[in-house]
Formats: C-alpha cells, sequence, structure tokens
C-alpha cells in the first residue's frame, strides 16, 4: 500500500493517528493525506516512521508534535505547538503558526510559510526553525541549542535569556531580551543562513543570507552576579 487517504469529516484523529502508529510501517505506506481537518487537535503526533503525512488544511494544536523522522506538510496554518518536541524529520506549514511553535524542538527542521506567534522556538534544544515571515515576542525565550532563521520582523525580548541557540534575523528586532545581544555575522554564519534557505524549499530562494543579523548570548546569566541587585 503505497499511499492512504483519511478523510476527518468521516474518521476520528484518533482512528488516523492509530493508522499511523500500528499500520502504516507493516502495510508499507509511504504517503498519507488528510482531508478536511478543520482545526482538529493532535493530528499525526508522536510520528516514529519515514512517512510523508500531507494535511490538506488547518491543524489545530500541537499538530506534528514530538515528530521523528516523518514529514509532514500543512496547507493551511496550524494552532499552538506544532512541532513541539520534535525529535527530526521535517515540518513544514504554509500558512500562519500560533503561539510555541516548534517549542523545546530537539532535532529535524520546521519551517513556516507565513508568521509565527508569540515565544516561537521557545526553549529550542537543537533543532532549526525557519520563518519567512515575522514572530513574536519572546521568541526563543531560553532557547538551548540550534537555529531560529526569522525573515521578517521580531516582536519584544528576542533571545530572552538565551543559552547556546544563534538567531539570524532579517528584519526589524522590536527589542532583545536580556542577555542577547547582536554579533558580527561570519562567513559560517552567511553559509548557515543559505544553507538553511535552501533547505526550506523555493518560497525562500528570494533572501540574500548576507542581510541576516546574528543574534546570540553574551553568557553573563551563565554565573550567578551577587552585585547584579536582580537587574541583567
Amino acid at each position: 500500500m503505497e499511499s492512504m487517504n483519511f478523510d476527518l469529516s468521516k474518521t476520528p484523529v484518533t482512528e488516523v493517528n492509530r493508522f499511523l502508529h500500528k499500520d502504516a510501517a507493516g502495510r508499507g505506506t509511504r504517503v498519507v493525506r488528510i482531508s478536511n481537518p478543520d482545526g482538529a487537535h493532535n493530528i499525526a503526533v508522536g510520528m516514529n516512521l519515514p512517512i510523508e503525512i500531507e494535511i490538506d488544511g488547518h491543524a489545530g494544536y500541537y499538530a506534528a508534535g514530538m515528530n521523528k523522522e516523518a514529514k509532514v506538510t500543512i496547507a493551511g496554518s496550524a494552532s499552538t505547538g506544532v512541532a513541539e518536541n520534535m525529535m527530526s524529520g521535517r515540518v513544514h506549514v504554509k500558512g500562519f503558526a500560533s503561539n510555541a511553535a516548534g517549542a523545546s524542538a530537539h532535532g529535524g527542521l520546521l519551517v513556516i510559510e507565513g508568521d509565527a506567534g508569540l515565544r516561537c522556538a521557545i526553549s529550542l534544544k537543537g533543532a532549526d526553525v525557519v520563518v519567512k515571515g515575522s514572530v513574536g515576542s519572546f521568541s526563543a525565550f531560553m532557547a538551548q541549542a540550534g537555529r531560529l532563521v526569522v525573515c521578517g520582523d521580531a516582536g519584544d525580548a528576542l533571545g530572552d535569556s538565551l543559552y547556546e541557540a544563534v538567531l539570524y534575523v532579517r528584519g526589524n528586532i522590536k527589542s532583545l531580551g536580556a542577555d542577547a545581544r547582536e554579533e558580527p555575522m561570519t562567513g559560517a554564519d552567511v553559509e548557515a543562513v543559505a544553507q538553511l534557505l535552501r533547505a526550506s524549499g523555493p518560497a525562500f530562494a528570494e533572501f540574500d543570507p548576507k542581510d541576516f543579523k546574528r543574534i546570540a548570548s553574551a553568557r553573563s546569566l551563565y554565573h550567578w552576579n551577587a552585585d547584579a541587585n536582580q537587574e541583567y
């Protein structure tokens, strides 16, 4: 069985996820197409299989959460927590991504063609997140590892309490969070952005990697400073 189609107006999400978790590998399914999602929550969560999943419409909370190995495309927008705690694979949102997109993601690539809401890439732990539009306030808050590329603007407190993740922003940054600072772009940074833009697809070909700014941690929060009077 090369492909399988599900219509969520007729089949519950639990049944679709059960097929993805228990039956798809045994049947040799390579592509699953899901129509009429209508904002249903938890579509294609917990995948652990190299399979392509195409969601034709808008997805609700935690779409493709905890993804491992799968390639998930959402031909619409996604609500809170898309690709949350992703381990590997690829999640591609054609529209807008709501709050906490890619939260705590350890690996893989999250591509967002629209804007992303508040706290995009919060607590990022190693994944790459590429956003064609802008991101909301507190994006990359406590991001520990990985990379966030923003082709548009960034809201308040970008990279607040940033650790070893690196952020690249093409547009305006409303404000940087505690311990985040702009640093010079090196040749390695330009190449890293170029690779991520290429990996994200033809929708990102219009951007010049040399136009981005590098944001990284000043590392002043790594050690307690008794003289800082709680001000950082």
